[in-house]
Order: C-alpha cells, then structure tokens, then sequence
C-alpha cells in the first residue's frame, strides 16, 4: 500500500467519525495513519512488481511442470507396453560379459 492509499484511508476515517470527535480531527486523523502504517508494516507485504515477478515465475515453472508430466506419461506408457510384450519379442540389450583374468600360478 502506498503512501498516499495509507492518507486517504486516514483521511476517510477522521471524515467518519462523529461531529463530537471530528473537532480534534488532525490529531485522530495522524493517529489513525500512525496506526495503518504501523499495522501494515508488520504483514508481508509485497509490491505489486514483486507479485507480477513471482507471478511469472510460478507461470514457467507451472508449464515447465507440465511438460515434464506429458513426458513422464510418455515413458509409463512406453514401460507398460514392454512389460506387456513377451519376452522373446522385445529388443535385447547387448550386455557385455566381463571375463576375469587369470592370475598365473605360482608352480
């Protein structure tokens, strides 16, 4: 909240009040925006830039989220598939054998 939203608030409060009270209006009216700001300073508020800049933010990580959903469905539906094929139709991974070397012996 700026401060001129924090003045007329203050200001339509003193207007606001009773004719009895309105009589010492500038000391109310101060102690009203006294109040507004000191209430307003103790919430988190953000500027309206900061929310814009969060807001976009949370937009390209909310379409980044979704791609990467579609993608992990893609890869689900893919394991699925192949678990479902028969063994002897799916593609064989060429698995290299390790052979162990052969210590000469000690005759």
């Amino acid at each position: 909240m700026n401060r001129e939203s924090i003045e007329s608030l203050a200001r339509k409060l003193a207007a606001s009040l009773p004719e009895g009270l309105r009589a010492i209006g500038s000391d109310v009216e101060e102690n009203f925006r006294a109040v507004l700001k000191g209430s307003l300073a103790r919430m988190d508020l953000v500027t309206r830039e900061e929310f814009e800049v969060q807001e976009a933010v949370l937009m390209r990580t909310r379409e980044k989220l979704e791609v990467l959903e579609a993608r992990l469905a893609t890869f689900e539906t893919r394991q699925r598939e192949l678990a479902q094929q028969p063994k002897k139709t799916r593609k064989k991974v060429s698995k290299k054998k390790k052979t162990k070397k052969k210590k000469p012996s000690a005759d």
